[in-house]
C-alpha cells in the first residue's frame, strides 16, 4: 500500500528557493518538469516563460548582472538543457551566478540507453562543462545540502551557474520532513594579512601607482572609489566593472587596456594592483596588439586561487574576495594619503586615448547621445559594432549599469533577452536597453513577443549593418571571399509590431532623442532600427 505524498519534492524545492531569496524563476514547462510547477502558484516567485531556453538562461544572466543576485531557471532534460548551454557557457565565461534545475531520467532508467523520452548519455556531464557544478539529486533528503552549496558557490567562491537535475521519480516523492530552513550563508574570505601587509608597504612607497579592477570586484564599489581617492590612485577598468566610479570621475581612467594609450600607462606604473580580473584578451588584447606586457610590479587579489596562475604573472598573489581585502587593506593603511597626482595622470591618458586610430567620434556622439536621453540607463550589449567600441568608449553611470557578451563566451543574441532579465530585476525608473546588430537580433527576435507577454518594457536599438560584417570584414583582410556574412533579414518594424511592441526606423542621429522618449513613454517593449549608414559617415577603423 502506498504512502500519501504530502508535500513533493519539487514543491520543496520552491519553497526552499523562495527561502534563499529567489523571486524569479525563467522556464518553460515541459512533461518532465510539472511537477516543479506545483508549489510555484502559492509562493511568491513570478514565473517568466521565455520563447526558448536559451532565452531563458540568457534573462537568468541579465537579472544577475543588473542586482547581484541569482535567479532560477527550470527546464526539461534533454533538449531544455541542450539549449540553455550557450547562454550557460557565457555566464560560467563572465562569473555570473545561475541555478539552472532541469529534470532527468528515473534513477532506475540513469545511463541505460534504453531510448527514453529526452534522454541524454550523460547530462550530468554536459551540464558540468558550463557550470561549477552539476549535482543529481538521489534523494529529497539532498534537497537542503545541495542548494547550502549552490549559494555558497554563489556569496564566497567564484560564482557561476550551478545545474541541478532531478530524477523524474524523485520529483515526485514525499519530502514532507525535508526543511526549509536554508543553511547559514558563507561568508567570503579576506586575503592574508601578511600578503597584504606586503602590498600596503608596495603602495606606500610608490609614486606612480595603478589599480586594475575587474567584474570580481563588482560588488566592493565603495571601497574601490575609497581606495582610489585615499591613495590618489588612477582606475583603470574592464568591461564588467564599467560604473565602479562615476563616468566623470577624475581618478576614472576609462578606456581599456587594449589601446596603446591605456597600455603605456600600466607600463609607466610602478606598482600595479589588480583585482577582479582574469586579464582575459577580449579585455586586454581586443586589437591583437599582443600579450599586455607584465608591469614592472603586480599584485592580484582574486577569489579564485587558479586564477591567480593564469594570463598575467604576479609579484604577490592574494586569493580573497575582494570587497573583504580592500576593506582590510584600507584599514592597514588607516591615516595614510599622498597627493600622487593622479588626476594629472588619468587627464594626459584620457587626451591621448581620443586620438588613437580605433577613438570613434560619431559612435561616442551616439553614446553620448543615448546617455543623456536616458539617464542612469542600463545598456546591456550584444556583439555588435558599437558594442566593441563600447569596450573602450562608453563608461556606465553606475555598477551593473553596462555589461554585454562580446567579451568572454562572446555569443550572439544575448542582448534582447539579457536585458528582460535585467528589467526584471531593475526599479522601474531605470530605464534598460538592449544594442544589437541586424545578424544577432535574428537569433532571440521571438523574445520580443515574451516581453510583450511579461510586461518587461525594454528598448532594443537594433544597430542595422546587413548582415554578419565584422566577420565579412575578417574574410577580407585574410583574402577570403565573403561567404555565408551577407544575410537578408525581415523588416525588423513591421514584424516588431506585428509582436505587439511599438517599432520605428531612425533615420538620422538627430532623431534618436525623440525616438527613445517615444519608446519609454509608451510603457511596453520597443524596437528602435538604427540603420549604421544613417549614423557613421563612413567605413569605420577595421583592427583585423
Amino acid at each position: 500500500m502506498s504512502t500519501a505524498v504530502t508535500v513533493s519534492c519539487g514543491e520543496r524545492l520552491v519553497a526552499l528557493l523562495e527561502a534563499y531569496g529567489i523571486d524569479t524563476v525563467f522556464g518553460i514547462p515541459g512533461n518532465h518538469t510539472v511537477q516543479l510547477y506545483r508549489g510555484l502558484d502559492s509562493s511568491s516567485i513570478r514565473h517568466i516563460s521565455p520563447r526558448h531556453e536559451q532565452g531563458a538562461a540568457f534573462m537568468a544572466d541579465g537579472y544577475a548582472r543588473a542586482c547581484g543576485r541569482p535567479a532560477a531557471c527550470f527546464l526539461i532534460s534533454g533538449p531544455g538543457l541542450g539549449n540553455a548551454i550557450t547562454a550557460m557557457m557565457q555566464a560560467l565565461a563572465d562569473s555570473v551566478p545561475m541555478l539552472v534545475v532541469t529534470a532527468v531520467a528515473a534513477r532506475k532508467d540513469l545511463a541505460m540507453g534504453e531510448g527514453r523520452l529526452h534522454d541524454v548519455p550523460d547530462q550530468s556531464a554536459l551540464g558540468s562543462q558550463c557550470s561549477r557544478f552539476s549535482h543529481t539529486l538521489m534523494s529529497p533528503g539532498e534537497l537542503p545540502k545541495v542548494l547550502a552549496r549552490a549559494f555558497a558557490v554563489f556569496s564566497s567562491a567564484r560564482p557561476g551557474p550551478v545545474h541541478l537535475q532531478i530524477p523524474l521519480d524523485v520529483i515526485t516523492q514525499d519530502a514532507g520532513a525535508v526543511s526549509t530552513i536554508p543553511w547559514p550563508p558563507v561568508l567570503p574570505p579576506a586575503a592574508n594579512s601578511e600578503g597584504l601587509q606586503e602590498l600596503a608597504d608596495r603602495l606606500r612607497e610608490a609614486e606612480t601607482p595603478l589599480l586594475i579592477v575587474g567584474g570580481g570586484a563588482v560588488s566592493a564599489g565603495e571601497k574601490v572609489r575609497e581606495f582610489a581617492e585615499r591613495l590618489d590612485i588612477p582606475v583603470v577598468t574592464t568591461v564588467n566593472a564599467k560604473g565602479l566610479l562615476p563616468r566623470a570621475h577624475p581618478l576614472l581612467v576609462g578606456g581599456s587596456a587594449s589601446l596603446a594609450t591605456v597600455r603605456e600607462m600600466i607600463a609607466a606604473a610602478d606598482v600595479v594592483l589588480a583585482v577582479g580580473t582574469e586579464f582575459g584578451e577580449t579585455d586586454y588584447d581586443m586589437l591583437f596588439l599582443g600579450e599586455l606586457e607584465n608591469p614592472a610590479w603586480l599584485a592580484r587579489i582574486d577569489i579564485d586561487p587558479a586564477q591567480l596562475c593564469r594570463n598575467q604573472r604576479p609579484h604577490l598573489a592574494l586569493c580573497g574576495d575582494a570587497r573583504q581585502s580592500l576593506a582590510s587593506l584600507l584599514a592597514i593603511l588607516e591615516g595614510q594619503s599622498r597627493d600622487r597626482s593622479g588626476a594629472v595622470r588619468v587627464a594626459a591618458t584620457r587626451a591621448a586615448m581620443v586620438t588613437e586610430q580605433h577613438w570613434n567620434t560619431e559612435i561616442q556622439a551616439f553614446f553620448d547621445n543615448l546617455q543623456a536621453s536616458l539617464p542612469g540607463l542600463c545598456l546591456v550589449g550584444d556583439s555588435t559594432l558599437p558594442t566593441y567600441y563600447a569596450v573602450w568608449q562608453y563608461e556606465a553611470s553606475a555598477e551593473r549599469r553596462y555589461f554585454h557578451s562580446a567579451t568572454g563566451g562572446g555569443t550572439l543574441g544575448y542582448a534582447l533577452p539579457a536585458a528582460m532579465g535585467a528589467r526584471r530585476a531593475l526599479p522601474d525608473d531605470v530605464p534598460v536597453v538592449a544594442l544589437m546588430g541586424d545578424g544577432a537580433a535574428q537569433f532571440t527576435f521571438m523574445e520580443l513577443a515574451s516581453a510583450v507577454q511579461e510586461k518587461l518594457p525594454v528598448i532594443l536599438l537594433l544597430w542595422n549593418n546587413n548582415g554578419y560584417r565584422e566577420i565579412r570584414e575578417g574574410m577580407l583582410a585574410d583574402d577570403i571571399k565573403p561567404i555565408g556574412v551577407d544575410i537578408d533579414a525581415p523588416d525588423f518594424v513591421a514584424a516588431a509590431g506585428a509582436l505587439g511592441c511599438f517599432a520605428q526606423r531612425v533615420e538620422t542621429p538627430g532623431a534618436l532623442k525623440d525616438a527613445l522618449k517615444a519608446a519609454l513613454e509608451g510603457q511596453r517593449p520597443a524596437v528602435l532600427e538604427l540603420p549604421e549608414a544613417s549614423f557613421l559617415s563612413g567605413p569605420v577603423d577595421s583592427w583585423y
